[in-house]
């Protein structure tokens, strides 16, 4: 099975799956304001990395997820 036709069934039948990339899709668009800011406070910063890390966690869960979809599939 191809991975977009796991990833169709899965945002269909786990929650989990759509929750991370809801999750994931939220993040990125917070930080794509947070990069049209021509300037960031140290906290702005500290703030941005930890999103970073946050929003990598997530595909890291989604891509565990579209792999074990594929093996049972």
């Amino acid at each position: 099975m191809k991975d977009s036709e796991v990833i169709k069934k899965l945002r269909k039948e786990n929650e989990e799956f759509k929750k991370l990339e809801d999750d994931h899709r939220k993040l990125d668009e917070y930080l794509d304001e947070m990069s049209k800011k021509k300037y960031l406070t140290a906290e702005e910063e500290m703030e941005k990395k930890t999103l970073q890390k946050k929003k990598l966690h997530y595909k890291d869960k989604m891509a565990q997820l579209i792999k074990e979809g594929r093996q049972s599939a």
